[in-house]
């Protein structure tokens, strides 16, 4: 897979160059490439990139923070009009605001609220909720409301207890109070970008406070389909370690009926690069119909050599008694952006209604 730091081409910097030739005054195409491409260019890995590219605009931007807000949504303009859209690689806008408007609240959340309907400034706002705990958590408010899907959004993702890659927010994890009136504004969005960041708000918050949440569950539950999905999936984490309280709550049931059998792999050993082929029956052997929910597992050994469990679901379903189910799935060891394999002993498990019912080793080489 491509680096993600190389979004920040050739092609970028020439359509990069020529928006701000024609919105920025004065804007000197060369010298600005000269000190993108210093002599620790190369070395950077993409926040780092963003950050310099950021850096680097300052230094070519008008002399007042005001001014220089008015010159991002110039480009964002000029970038639409030309029939582009946000990415990834526009991202240095968003560290702008981080870098340099913190001491400018009032300028910066405008910046954020248009700029986030272009590029996501989930992590550009966090900055500000830690400054300004009390102001910040109330504008995230009044965006729950917002017209646009994208500040509806923002205004969960950027509260995100444990939103991953970012700034930790502290006070939230210790007390998540003034997120709920947010979460229970975007309860029933109907935008499904919406409800994955309410769920996935659910989840951070669960991390270190699972009654409240137990609690949210309860008051939302039948409120309608939209809301169901939106608790059963930000208790996840829940219902992977088999809290009791979360699986009555979603009739998942522990029953020492269910038979997990012919666990077999294909190949006890493969390299990094290959898949995992396996094959599983499940079996209810009681007498009354069941709801499952089947995950596998995997101890995936990291760099210092001990194992760390991932778990992917497979499926949520009721079964009958009797007959047996057949499960085949593959697992992928190729490596990614987001996870490294490392050569030895794996473990591959599969779990039940958050219960370990079956297991294999096999062996993973260079």
């Amino acid at each position: 897979m491509e680096p993600f730091k190389n979004l920040y081409n050739d092609t970028f910097f020439n359509k990069l160059t020529s928006i701000l030739g024609k919105t920025l005054k004065g804007f000197d195409k060369k010298q600005f490439l000269k000190k993108i491409h210093d002599d620790e260019w190369e070395a950077r890995e993409l926040k780092a990139r963003m950050k310099h590219i950021a850096e680097t605009l300052h230094q070519f931007m008008p002399p007042t923070y005001e001014q220089a807000v008015k010159q991002l949504y110039a480009f964002i303009e000029a970038v639409l009009k030309e029939g582009g859209r946000g990415g990834l690689e526009h991202m240095f806008l968003t560290e702008y605001v981080e870098k340099y408007g913190i001491e400018h609240y009032d300028i910066s959340m405008k910046a954020i609220e248009f700029i986030t309907q272009f590029i996501s400034c989930e992590f550009a706002v966090r900055p500000f909720i830690v400054r300004y705990p009390a102001k910040a958590m109330k504008q995230l408010l009044k965006w729950s409301k917002h017209e646009s899907l994208h500040v509806r959004r923002l205004s969960s993702e950027g509260c995100r207890p444990r939103l991953p890659w970012a700034m930790a927010l502290p006070a939230l994890k210790k007390d998540p109070t003034p997120i709920l009136p947010i979460l229970e504004n975007l309860k029933d969005d109907p935008a499904e970008f919406v409800r994955k960041s309410v769920a996935n708000n659910l989840n951070d918050i669960v991390k270190d406070n699972p009654d409240i949440v137990l609690a949210i569950v309860r008051r939302w539950q039948g409120y309608s389909p939209r809301t169901d999905w939106i608790i059963k999936h930000g208790s996840r984490t829940l219902l992977r370690k088999a809290n009791p309280q979360a699986m009555k709550l979603f009739g998942l049931a522990v029953s020492d009926k269910v038979v997990v059998d012919k666990l077999r792999i294909t190949d006890k050993s493969i390299g990094i690069g290959d898949s995992l082929h396996f094959t599983f029956e499940l079996i209810n052997k009681g007498d009354q119909p069941i709801k499952l929910r089947v995950e596998y597992g995997i101890d995936y050994v990291k760099s210092g050599g001990k194992g760390s469990r991932k778990l992917f679901k497979i499926t949520e379903n009721t079964y009958q008694p009797g007959k047996p189910v057949v499960f085949k799935r593959a697992q992928s060891f190729r490596d990614l952006t987001t996870r490294k394999h490392y050569a030895g002993q794996h473990t591959l498990a599969i779990v039940i209604n958050g219960v370990e019912l079956a297991s294999k080793k096999f062996t993973v080489s260079k």
